[in-house]
């Protein structure tokens, strides 16, 4: 499928850009493994703990797609969910039509 890419937009306003991750993989394993700093994935993705927090940037919202009950339940965890575009990370797996995909990694706690 070839590799995508990816920007994370970390809270001291550095964006790193991820030029080869791989489809299938989730947004949180893309940022632990390239050190992006605040996406910690406590849980090791198992969308319990709310510690890979990111908002989505609006204009890749739709494509996304929305969050589940079991990610909105977690997300409901956090005190900084103030956008419609929080999402976990760890939930957002890659595909082909988010190559380019665009995300801010929320204040922690």
């Amino acid at each position: 499928m070839g590799s995508l890419r990816v920007t994370f937009v970390q809270q001291d306003g550095v964006e790193k850009t991820v030029a080869d991750a791989e489809a299938g993989a989730s947004l949180m394993v893309v940022a632990r493994t390239n050190g992006v700093e605040g996406i910690f994935g406590d849980c090791g993705g198992c969308c319990s703990c709310a510690t890979c927090h990111v908002y989505v940037d609006p204009q890749w919202q739709e494509r996304v797609g929305p969050a589940d009950e079991v990610e909105i339940s977690t997300l409901d965890m956090v005190s900084d969910l103030q956008r419609s575009n929080s999402r976990l990370s760890c939930q957002i797996l890659l595909r082909p039509e988010l190559d380019g995909v665009r995300v801010e990694v929320a204040p922690g706690e």
